[in-house]
């Protein structure tokens, strides 16, 4: 299937087809047409769509959306597909984004990459490279969606610890001793002990260095300032 742009009206699907199971995909292209072509290949290959001829329409539903992928089309009248995408980051929303352009140029390819698409296929494109951009995306939506959830786990488990062992727990991991830590801290070798063993559990780890690592990945995941 190659994808050709053909003018046509605005349209707007709010809702996405429940019968077809697979990931969803919201198709925000101004002409109908193309929106339909698209929806029909993936349709075909297991994928549920939802599409969007309106820009500011998407936007609207995006949050609470779920998709797997964003097949954004750049060049739309009143709203840019690069406008959009600013959007969508400003909004918190972290779905992939692929864009679609029938007058893309290596600039605007550029930006959009920049900001975070993770791919730009131009017009006319056959249904495999659409295929294997949607698919790459929704692997990408489900390694950030596991991202995300073991961020939040283990943010809940460093807010169940106390300040005293939060403070053991990130000495452990620059690798100081307990007597350091006890001289540091104005505490007994065997109170850093105490409140190390509690930050483990706290933690779910089984040892020193297990914890170390949790504590560096929970730095790295903002939930550890």
């Amino acid at each position: 299937m190659s994808v050709r742009s053909r003018p046509s009206s605005p349209r707007r699907q709010a809702a996405p087809e429940r019968r077809i199971p697979g990931p969803l995909v919201a198709i925000v292209d101004d002409e109908p047409d193309v929106c339909d072509a698209i929806a029909m290949t993936l349709k075909s290959a297991g994928f549920r769509t939802a599409v969007y001829t309106d820009p500011s329409a998407f936007l609207e539903d995006a949050p609470r959306l779920g998709a797997a992928c964003i097949l954004l089309d750049v060049r739309m009248p009143r709203v840019s597909g690069l406008e959009v995408q600013r959007a969508l980051a400003s909004a918190g929303v972290e779905t992939p984004v692929v864009f679609v352009s029938g007058h893309g140029d290596i600039p605007m390819a550029v930006t959009a990459v920049r900001a975070g698409a993770l791919q730009f296929l131009e017009k006319p494109f056959h249904s495999e490279a659409l295929l294997a951009a949607v698919r790459e995306s929704a692997a990408e939506a489900r390694r950030r969606a596991t991202a995300r959830a073991a961020a939040e786990k283990l943010g809940a488990r460093v807010a169940a610890m106390s300040p005293r062992e939060r403070q053991v727990a990130e000495a452990v991991a620059t690798g100081k001793s307990a007597e350091a830590i006890g001289r540091q801290l104005g505490l007994s070798r065997r109170t850093v002990e105490m409140h190390k063993q509690r930050a483990m559990r706290r933690l779910g780890a089984g040892s020193s260095s297990e914890m170390t690592r949790l504590i560096v990945e929970a730095r790295a995941a903002g939930v550890l300032t």
